[in-house]
Parts: C-alpha cells; structure tokens; sequence
C-alpha cells in the first residue's frame, strides 16, 4: 500500500482538478488517496466517483483552519474516514469560509487602491469549483511568475504580510472545536504538520477532546519534528500519517506520493 493522505485540488487553494491529481497518484503508484481541502467537503462526492474509475481508494479527508487561543498560534487539524453527511464539520467550517471570503474581498479592494486592477467576479471563476477565494487565487490573476521564484515571493510578501496592503487575517476555529467535531462526525482527528506550526504544545491537550493523530510525514518536516512525532504518538497511543501537502502549481513542486502516510489504512483502522 501506498498512501498519500494529503493533498489538495481547486475545491480549496489547490490549482489542480480532482481527476488531475488521481491521475498522477495513479501514474506515481499511489493506491490510497485523501484530499484534505481546507475546510469544506464540496469535492466528496466527485472524489469517490474519480476513485472508483481509476481504482484509488478515497479516505474522506479535510483540513480545518484552526487555532490554539492559549498560545496564540494556528493548529491545522486533519479530520479522516468521517460520515458523509459531514454535519458537525460543516457547522464548524462554514463561518471560516464565509470570513476568508469577505476577507479576500477585502484584500483585492486594498490591493486595487494600491494600483492593480483585479476585478473580483473573474478571480471567483477561474476559482471555481472552490466557492471561497484564497490568496493563491489573487496571486494568480497578478503575476504569472511561478510560485516558487523570487519574483513570486516578493509580490507575496509585499502585499500579504509584514503590514502590506492585504496583511491580516481571518478568526479560526478553537481547535478543540474541531477535533470535536470530527469526533462527532465519526471521523479520526490528526494534528497537521505540528513541526511547522508549532503545534506541538497543544497536542497532550486535544488527545482529551478525542485526537487521535499526528502528522509525521510532511514536506516542512526534518528529523527533529520526526522524532517528536513519534515521542508523541508513542506517549499516548497516537496514529502518525503523513502526505505531500500538494497543491499543484499554487504551491512548492513535489510530486504525488513523494511522501507517505508511514501507517497503513488498514492498520488505522484496526487501531480505531
């Protein structure tokens, strides 16, 4: 088994459609697969369908933008193999949509007073499928230079952060909410990338709330977050996973199954 269980598409801020990506975790002998879009469950459905025609098991998957308020830092929480229906999810996520949205709004009317011309309705459809504009889809009506040259990250940081023009940033979700929720959905609660958010801290404190996991295998991850990982998962009986992160040309060049979930699906499962 080959399990890449992160990975995004154009439901959220991935540049690729669902079938783009299952085409190339095919090509790459990937054999498990979970998109984990930001906050929203809109490409479940195309998901399994893709799935079931290129012979790739689909594990339900999402990111949750969320937040640890006692340290004042984000904490992305991947929830896995939910209930469809999704319910408790939805109910946590869609506020967070509906505040980056206004948020980008908010952005591209700062980033026309400063000089450029970008007209809102045609950032939503070249978007689409995804229903909430994200930064990368700004980026990509203003520069067609690839994401990871200098050119790009100059842009980026010019008007994104440090007090740019469109700096700032939404209110998230308590984190305990979302791994509540999940929980609640039937799902399986796994930390993200802990080594890049430092997310560490918090995570003796979501196992309480229901966590079940952490992620070990990520493109921002070094020894040193390995062996935290595994300290962790040892201590208190956690699943690690793991994946590529890929959001195609919206994010840093790394191919499909490059990185794996270090447990197999069956044995999550079993372990659930």
């Amino acid at each position: 088994m080959k399990a890449d269980l992160h990975v995004h598409s154009h439901y959220s801020d991935g540049s690729d459609s669902v079938e783009e990506v299952i085409k190339q975790a095919k090509a790459n002998g990937v054999t498990h697969i979970s998109f984990v879009d930001h906050d929203t469950v809109d490409g479940l459905p195309e998901i399994i369908m893709l799935g079931e025609k290129y012979g790739l098991e689909i594990i339900p998957g999402i990111e949750i933008s969320a937040y640890d308020y006692k340290r004042d830092r984000k904490v992305h929480v991947l929830g896995y193999h939910y209930h469809p229906e999704a319910l408790h999810i939805k109910s946590v996520c869609q506020p967070i949509l509906e505040r980056r949205q206004q948020h980008s709004l908010w952005q591209i009317r700062q980033i026309n007073k400063a000089g450029y011309k970008l007209n809102a309705e045609a950032i939503m459809e070249t978007a689409w499928p995804c229903r909430t504009i994200y930064k990368q889809h700004i980026m990509n009506h203003l520069t067609g230079d690839a994401y990871a040259s200098p050119e790009y990250k100059e842009l980026y940081k010019r008007l994104f952060k440090n007090g740019g023009v469109a700096s700032g940033d939404i209110k998230y979700v308590d984190a305990f909410a979302a791994v509540e929720a999940i929980v609640a959905d039937g799902g399986m609660a796994v930390v993200a990338h802990p080594g890049q958010l430092e997310s560490y801290e918090m995570i003796p404190e979501l196992v309480e709330a229901g966590l079940e996991g952490v992620e070990r295998n990520h493109p921002d991850h070094a020894e040193e977050d390995h062996q935290k990982v595994e300290a962790l998962a040892k201590q208190y009986n956690l699943v690690m996973t793991g994946g590529t992160d890929y959001h195609g040309s919206f994010g840093a060049s790394i191919e499909i199954g490059s990185l794996t979930s270090p447990s197999l699906w069956s044995q999550i499962k079993e372990v659930r």
